[in-house]
């Protein structure tokens, strides 16, 4: 664990939480330290007034802050600290919830503190290597575009990173298009470590997640009183961003009031927070990324088309996974190595039949869906290697049709052959890439001679 790792314990049982900042105690360096706090008040001074590295809080902590709150607050404050959650009333909608929310992790009581330490640690690591990574400036020549899984071969995405490469220097405003789970977000982030602005401050925010009220006080700030709930006075990501990188995720849902004080604020550069007549003046970049056809929205009057032009600088449309199909074997090479380091697993690769089904699968959710089914498989994993069995069953339970096919129908895959299952795979792929052996060699993840020889083979 880093030398310089700070631990946050939050727990209203005064007990448990020094019991547990004790234990985490033994991970300690001397430069190192744990706090332990008993509020969930406590718990969100200490994130906004200082750096903390990792979080572990129970979920239930009375009062009208609870875990998920603490949770919230941290993302907003640094997303580079991790969150662990401790529960008593772990259901299946709760851990969603959190996960979904950025947690690193949940445990439910009683906890095994041996199992919170190796969290803790895996966590602290994950938060050096994130924190290495912002402190040491990105190469831009050719080919070294790529931070966190934004790598491909596909000729578009090359032809997409070369703009990049381009633009990343630059303070021209970005607007990013694609279906969820394209990756926006990781590309968004690419941007800012690859630009002159690497050291300073990325944050995201999703203006689909929040009220206009709250997505207004998000982004500009607000003072004491301003609306019901306004306790204090508040910084904004703008101020919070000044002379960094802001990305606007999923702009297309952004209320039109909001939309017209957000164009104010990128012509002139000056923020006003809700209930507030005090200016301040910012230098942010903005990125934008949007799964709508931003287009037809201003069609029906649900998007200022000034505010359009003005996020437009340089427009990029990101494609569907199964789209660009042959990045799916290093994808997957990518993701093992990230879960395996993460969860602190033996797994180092994947066998050829199971490399096969994914390659092969639809990917509706895109980068995200096979980056949760790659995690799920590590984590699941006994072996060195991740196989057919490990495949999750609505992934594996179905095999997609080639793309002119009638009908996607799903089939079923316990009991068939291996063989038939790698012929099936080879036809579909040949048939997806109309007949180009080498894409769908690359699809596959075999080199051209292996699927020569297994053409030959099945008599394809």
């Amino acid at each position: 664990m880093s030398k310089d790792t700070i631990i946050l314990v939050v727990d209203d049982e005064r007990d448990h939480a020094d019991g547990i900042a004790e234990a985490l105690e033994n991970l300690r360096t001397k430069r190192a330290k744990t706090i332990a706090v008993y509020t969930g008040k406590d718990a969100l001074e200490i994130v906004r007034s200082q750096q903390v590295d990792v979080v572990v809080t129970d979920l239930k902590l009375g009062g009208n802050i609870d875990g998920l709150d603490i949770l919230e607050e941290v993302r907003k404050q640094n997303d580079k600290t991790e969150v662990i959650l401790i529960t008593a009333y772990a259901t299946i909608e709760t851990c969603k919830k959190a996960i979904k929310r950025g947690a690193y992790e949940y445990l439910v009581k009683p906890i095994d503190i041996d199992q919170l330490r190796t969290l803790v640690a895996q966590a602290s690591r994950k938060v050096s290597a994130a924190t290495q990574r912002r402190t040491q400036k990105p190469k831009t020549d050719k080919g070294q575009f790529e931070f966190e899984g934004v790598q491909s071969n596909d000729p578009t995405m090359e032809g997409i990173f070369e703009v990049l490469r381009r633009v990343a220097p630059t303070n021209i405003a970005v607007l990013i298009e694609g279906q969820s789970g394209t990756g926006k977000e990781l590309l968004a982030r690419a941007i800012h470590y690859n630009s002159l602005r690497w050291d300073k401050t990325f944050k995201p925010v999703n203006c689909a997640g929040l009220t206009e009220t709250l997505l207004e006080s998000e982004l500009f700030g607000h003072i004491k009183g301003a609306f019901t709930g306004a306790a204090n006075d508040r910084k904004g990501l703008f101020e919070i961003t000044d002379k960094g990188t802001l990305f606007l995720d999923e702009i297309g849902d952004m209320a039109m009031n909001c939309q017209a004080k957000l164009l104010r604020v990128i012509e002139d550069g000056i923020v006003i927070p809700v209930g507030s007549n005090k200016q301040t003046v910012v230098d942010v970049r903005i990125i934008s990324a949007t799964n709508q056809i931003l287009t037809e929205l201003i069609e029906e009057k649900k998007f200022r088309q000034d505010l359009y032009f003005r996020i437009k600088g340089v427009s990029i449309s990101l494609p569907a996974l199964r789209d660009r199909a042959e990045d799916i074997p290093e994808l997957v090479e990518y993701f093992i190595k990230e879960a395996a380091a993460e969860v602190g697993s033996k797994v180092t690769g994947i066998t050829d039949a199971a490399q096969t089904i994914l390659s092969n699968f639809d990917w509706p959710g895109n980068i995200r869906q096979l980056l949760n089914c790659i995690r799920t498989m590590v984590v699941m994993c006994d072996h060195d290697k991740l196989d057919v069995a490990d495949i999750p069953p609505e992934i594996a339970q179905r095999r997609q049709l080639a793309p002119g096919s009638p009908d996607r129908i799903g089939a079923g895959l316990a009991g068939m052959p291996l063989d038939e299952l790698e012929k099936q795979a080879i036809t579909d792929t040949l048939a997806k890439t109309k007949g180009n052996r080498e894409k769908a060699a690359k699809i596959l993840g075999i080199g051209e001679r292996t699927l020569y020889r297994k053409i030959k083979e099945y008599n394809l």
